[in-house]
């Protein structure tokens, strides 16, 4: 403005325009007393002060020529930080606001600063051009920037949740070393507990008042160090009593957490020749579960669990009575942002409100076990979605790392 005004000498309504500037840096010092310079905006706060920086670029706009200003174009401004940061609800308000604003400037406006004694005054035309320009703008920004900079908010989020899935999983394979570290040192007190308890029996006759008690608390501690024993073995041993799993096994650990939730689970189990043994994977467990939890949710009666297997493949089917997905978004579905949910069944179900984030997860955890997923709905006039999870039984039945370094001979 001042350059405007002394270098280019086009008068401008100064005072007017340094009052409007003065207000703002008396807003921006006022914000600054009040709140920390950490201190995060809510949405709504955001929106209002977007909201006043709007109206302070019209009041600005409206001294110095309305729309025929070339620098109306920064009305695209604050149009832009809403998309990028704001719910898109919030957007559309300050599009409204914007578009209210730019109507209001096409009308009423002090005239264009120009050189002392002109004046210029474009047609109407070309301030309708002008004006559509900008509202054109305006919503192209919106709708595209609020597209991208949601996507990648919501690939950020799936992200840190398959990685919070992911240190989980280390964490519950690490557990067995904890075990027996902590079997290790419950080691020598127990033997210490399980010497002195050989000698009261030894010198407890055997009609003596306590001598029952005596004998039950050798069995107890003999039953301890056999535990013990099991979960020393389970650092060294890959076939450990937690590390494998049959099929059946596999199946009914991911079913029994869900029997008491919303619809009845039903497991249907066969197959040609033995019964598939695999290591236990909590990726596997946690990919499964969700699932599982996903066809509850949606079945209107039952949901069916079915785990077949043959010389080359093991498939877990599961099946639900439910709407099934829409044809939309089949094909889509495992992306981090697909989902079936509305606003209100994702808040209920806790589905990361409704970003797909659950199917995205477990989705990837089974992949990495070499499982391909066919997802599909129900042939009519049935209704209802299957997802079907597949092997190599090879692949399913893939030894443990722990097996692995069990059975491969050192040095």
């Amino acid at each position: 403005m001042l350059l405007t005004h002394y270098a280019l000498g086009f008068a401008l309504p100064l005072g007017y325009c340094l009052g409007v500037i003065t207000l703002s840096i008396w807003l921006n010092v006022g914000l600054r007393i009040r709140y920390p310079v950490s201190h995060r905006l809510a949405d709504a706060a955001a929106f209002q002060l977007l909201t006043y920086d709007v109206l302070q670029l019209t009041a600005l706009l409206f001294l110095t020529g309305g729309l025929e200003n070339p620098f109306a174009i920064l009305f695209l401004a604050p149009v832009m930080a809403a998309a990028v940061s704001l719910p898109r609800r919030w957007t559309m308000w300050l599009m409204a606001v914007t578009g209210i604003a730019a109507t209001l400037l096409a009308f009423a406006h002090f005239p264009m600063p120009w050189r002392p004694g002109e004046q210029l005054s474009l047609p109407l035309i070309y301030v309708a051009g002008i004006w559509t320009s900008i509202i054109l703008g305006a919503g192209f920004i919106a709708v595209y920037a609020s597209r991208v900079a949601g996507e990648a908010r919501q690939l950020s989020d799936a992200l840190a949740a398959t990685e919070l899935v992911l240190a989980r999983e280390q964490h519950l394979t690490q557990l067995d070393g904890l075990a027996a570290a902590a079997a290790h040192e419950l080691g020598t007190p127990l033997s210490t507990i399980t010497l002195a308890i050989k000698e009261l029996a030894r010198a407890t006759p055997d009609e003596a008042p306590h001598a029952e008690d005596i004998h039950l608390i050798a069995q107890e501690v003999e039953r301890c160090r056999a535990i013990l024993s099991k979960l020393t073995s389970l650092g060294a041993e890959g076939d450990g009593m937690l590390d494998t799993m049959s099929l059946a096994q596999l199946v009914e650990e991911v079913v029994d957490p869900q029997r008491n939730y919303g619809s009845p689970v039903i497991v249907e189990r066969g197959g040609v020749g033995p019964e598939p043994i695999c290591a236990r994977n909590p990726g596997i467990l946690y990919g499964l579960g969700n699932l599982v939890e996903n066809a509850i949710d949606f079945a209107r009666g039952e949901v069916r669990v079915i785990a077949s297997w043959n010389a080359a493949a093991v498939e877990i089917r599961i099946e639900d009575d439910g709407p099934g997905f829409a044809p939309e978004v089949l094909n889509r579905l495992g992306e981090p942002y697909v989902t079936t949910r509305d606003a209100r069944t994702a808040g209920e179900a806790g589905d990361a409100f409704g970003l797909g984030l659950g199917l995205f997860i477990a989705k990837t955890l089974l992949e990495r076990s070499a499982a391909t997923l066919a997802i599909s709905n129900a042939p009519s006039p049935a209704t209802g979605a299957r997802i079907a999870i597949i092997w190599p039984r090879a692949a399913f039945e893939r030894p443990s790392k722990k097996e692995l370094a069990h059975e491969t001979p050192s040095g």
